[in-house]
C-alpha cells in the first residue's frame, strides 16, 4: 500500500510543476512549442515517479514477519535466544532449595533449534568450600550464597569401661613358691579363623597379657591375632602359647613315610607367614589323621621334626581326633622314637590332640577316654621312662556345632581348667570355635558369647599345684 500511495503522489507533484510550466509560458510561446514542453516535462516526472518506486525499502521488523508467515502458512521460525544481561547490577533468582517432584516428559516439539544452555558461575565462597554428599544427583547453588563453614561436631565421649577385679599373680606366685608349691593358669583359650570382627580376641589377649596371665590362641589361615599376641609376647615377657595351622590336607600316605614327610613339611614352609616368629609361634601341619597308620605317622613325624627344627621351627605333631589314638598305638618301635625326641626337645616339638565331648550337655562323657585322653599318653610315657612331651590340645569343646549357654560352658570350663592345671606339659586348650566356617552352622555366634565371661573367670582364678610330676591320676578329676 505504501508504494501505491507514494506513485499517485509523484503523479501529482509532476502534474503541479507542467502546469506551473504552461501558465508561465503561455502567452509567449507557440502552442506547438508549448506542447512539446509539456509532454518532455511529462515523461520526466513519470520517470522519476517509477524510479522512486523502485528504490529498496527497509527490512520489516521480525515479527512482523513471522505474523505475516503465519497468514500465508509457511511454518514458524523459532524465537531467536536472547543472552543473558552481562550487567551485574541485578543477580540471578535464587535457585530452589529442592528439585519439584514432577518434570514434563519431553521439551515442546515445535522447537527444533538448539538453543545454548548459559553457564552458571558462583562466586568464590568467602569462607570454605561448600561440603557436598556423596550423591550422583546434581547439587543446585545460588549464584548469591555465601558457604557456612560446616561445625565440626566432636564424636561423643566413649566411656571408660569398669576395670574387671583381677589376681596379683605376682603376690600369688610368690606366696605360692613359699609353701613349696606352683601357680597354675586357667589355659583355656580359643580356636579361630578368619573373624568379622577382633576386637574381642584382641581385647581378651592384651586384658590377659597385662595381667601376666598366658594365653592359648590356635589360629587357621589367619596370623594376624598370632601376630599381635606375638607382638605383646615380645615387651611383656608374658609367655603366650601361639599356634598356626595353614588349611590343607593330611599327607601323602601311599609315599614313603619319608618323602610324604619332605613333600608335605616344603608346603606348608611356604605357607608359613612371614611376619610370626617361629621361635615363638608353633607350626601345625597335619589335622585328624588316620589311627590306622600310626607306625607309618610315627615315622612321617620323625622325618618332619628333624625337618622343622633343622629350619628353626617348633612343630605340634599329629592332631588326633577326640578319642584316638588307642593306647597301644603310643607304644610302636617308630613312635616311642618320636616321644624319646620330643620329651628331649619340649620347646621344639609338641604332640597336638583334640579332645570334645560329643555332648552338649556333658562335658564328661566317657572321661577320661574323650575330654582328658591325655592322660593315657603320659602314662605310657611314664612306663617307658620317657620325659612327658609338650602338649597342645589345638580344638577342645562339646561338639562341632553347638556350644551351651555361657553358664554351663563356664563351669564345664572351669572343671577342664583344674584338670589341665594339673599337668604343666599341657600347655593349654583351644574352645571350638570363633570365625568364619563353611559348615559348623552358628558356633562361632554361639562362642563368642564365653570370650568376656572367660576373660573374667581367667583373671579371677589360678590354681596352686605341687612341684614334680603329677601322678597320673584320673579318678583324681572325674567331673
Amino acid at each position: 500500500m505504501r508504494q501505491i500511495f507514494m506513485f499517485i503522489w509523484m503523479i501529482l507533484q509532476a502534474w503541479r510543476v507542467v502546469r506551473g510550466a504552461w501558465c508561465v509560458h503561455k502567452a509567449s510561446a507557440p502552442r506547438t512549442t508549448v506542447y512539446t514542453w509539456i509532454k518532455l516535462l511529462g515523461v520526466i516526472c513519470l520517470l522519476t515517479a517509477v524510479s522512486a518506486c523502485q528504490q529498496p525499502t527497509e527490512t520489516p521488523p521480525q515479527t512482523a514477519v513471522a505474523q505475516l508467515a503465519t497468514a500465508t502458512e509457511i511454518p514458524p521460525l523459532p524465537t531467536p535466544h536472547t543472552p543473558l544481561p552481562t550487567s551485574t547490577a541485578e543477580s540471578y533468582p535464587a535457585a530452589p532449595t529442592r528439585y519439584p517432584s514432577h518434570l514434563p516428559t519431553a521439551y515442546p516439539v515445535q522447537v527444533t533449534a538448539t538453543l545454548a544452555v548459559p553457564t552458571l558461575v558462583a562466586p568464590a565462597p568467602t569462607t570454605q568450600p561448600v561440603t557436598r554428599n556423596n550423591s550422583y544427583l546434581p547439587v543446585i547453588e545460588s549464584a548469591g550464597a555465601t558457604a557456612t563453614p560446616t561445625a565440626t561436631v566432636p564424636p561423643p565421649p566413649t566411656a571408660t569401661p569398669a576395670p574387671m577385679p583381677t589376681v596379683d599373680f605376682t603376690a600369688v606366685r610368690a606366696n605360692l613358691q613359699a609353701q613349696g608349691q606352683e601357680l597354675a593358669f586357667v589355659k583355656i583359650g580359643f580356636h579361630v579363623t578368619l573373624m568379622e570382627d577382633e576386637t574381642l580376641i584382641d581385647l581378651w589377649t592384651q586384658k590377659l597379657d597385662a595381667a601376666g596371665v598366658p594365653v592359648f590362641l590356635k589360629s587357621v589361615d589367619n596370623a594376624e591375632p598370632l601376630f599381635k599376641a606375638q607382638e605383646l609376647m615380645k615387651q611383656s615377657g608374658v609367655p603366650h602359647v601361639l599356634v598356626f595351622r595353614a588349611s590343607g590336607g593330611v599327607p601323602n600316605y601311599d609315599l614313603p613315610p619319608a618323602q610324604a614327610a619332605q613333600l608335605h613339611w616344603e608346603e606348608h614352609r611356604a605357607l608359613w607367614p612371614p611376619e610370626l616368629d617361629p621361635n615363638l609361634v608353633w607350626m601345625e601341619t597335619i589335622n585328624e589323621v588316620d589311627k590306622n597308620r600310626s607306625e607309618w605317622l610315627a615315622q612321617f613325624a620323625l622325618e618332619t621334626a628333624r625337618l622343622a627344627m633343622n629350619d628353626g621351627f617348633k612343630w605340634a605333631a599329629f592332631g588326633w581326633a577326640s578319642g584316638e589314638p588307642e593306647p597301644e598305638q603310643w607304644q610302636s618301635p617308630a613312635m616311642l622314637d618320636f616321644l624319646r625326641l620330643a620329651g628331649a626337645n619340649p620347646e621344639r616339638l609338641a604332640i597336638a590332640l583334640h579332645e570334645y565331648s560329643y555332648d552338649k550337655s556333658k562335658i564328661g562323657d566317657q572321661y577320661p577316654f574323650k575330654i582328658g585322653r591325655f592322660q593315657a599318653l603320659f602314662r605310657i610315657a611314664d612306663q617307658y621312662g620317657i620325659p612327658r612331651p609338650t602338649v597342645l590340645i589345638t580344638e577342645w569343646g562339646w561338639e562341632y556345632r553347638a556350644v551351651p549357654e555361657p553358664g554351663e560352658a563356664l563351669r564345664d570350663i572351669a572343671w577342664a581348667a583344674k584338670l589341665y592345671a594339673a599337668y604343666p606339659q599341657v600347655k593349654g586348650a583351644a574352645i571350638w570355635h570363633f570365625g568364619i566356617g563353611c559348615c559348623f552352622s552358628d558356633i562361632s555366634q554361639q562362642t563368642e558369647r564365653l570370650i568376656e565371661p572367660l576373660l573374667a573367670y581367667s583373671l579371677t582364678n589360678y590354681f596352686a599345684v605341687m612341684g614334680g610330676e603329677t601322678a597320673v591320676n584320673p579318678d583324681a578329676y572325674r567331673p
